[in-house]
Order: C-alpha cells, then structure tokens, then sequence
C-alpha cells in the first residue's frame, strides 16, 4: 500500500495524475468527524513531512498530522483510505 506521504507528493509533483480534483478526508477531533477538505485549500511548510496546513474559511490556519488523513479522494472517487479503516 502506498503511504500517504507518497500519495501527497505524487499529487503535489505528478502534474497529469495531480490535474483531478482532490479532496483529503481528516479526523477532526473538534467534530468527532471525518472532514473533507479540497486539496487546493492545504499547504505544505517546507521541511515539515509530518504535517500540513488548512486555510479556514474564516481565516483560521490549522496543522493537521498525517496520520490523520484518514482518505483521499480524486474527482469523488476515493482512491486511498487508511489501513484499519
């Protein structure tokens, strides 16, 4: 199986298989929720593989962990989901 850290790359620099559009699927401890977010709406710190950044719509930036991108989708279709569920 193919990490999440690979797959994020793979979207970020493979620019034919990164044209879909990307959704991340993260547990959300707030909501007790998984939560879908549009790939275009995180960045990466350089330096940083553990985690990544979300843009709130009000402004507010959030770190998230990797390992707690629970799924990945590509143009609606989940292409990756955590082992163990």
């Amino acid at each position: 199986m193919v990490t999440i850290r690979d797959l994020l790359n793979r979207i970020r620099w493979d620019r034919e298989f990164g044209a879909g559009f990307f959704e991340l699927g993260y547990l959300d401890h707030v909501e007790h929720a998984i939560v879908r977010v549009p790939f275009r709406n995180i960045f990466f710190e350089e330096g940083d593989s553990f985690s990544f950044h979300l843009e709130k719509e009000t402004g507010e930036t959030l770190t998230i962990p990797l390992h707690r991108v629970r799924e990945v989708y590509r143009n609606g279709i989940r292409i990756w989901q955590r082992p163990g569920g």
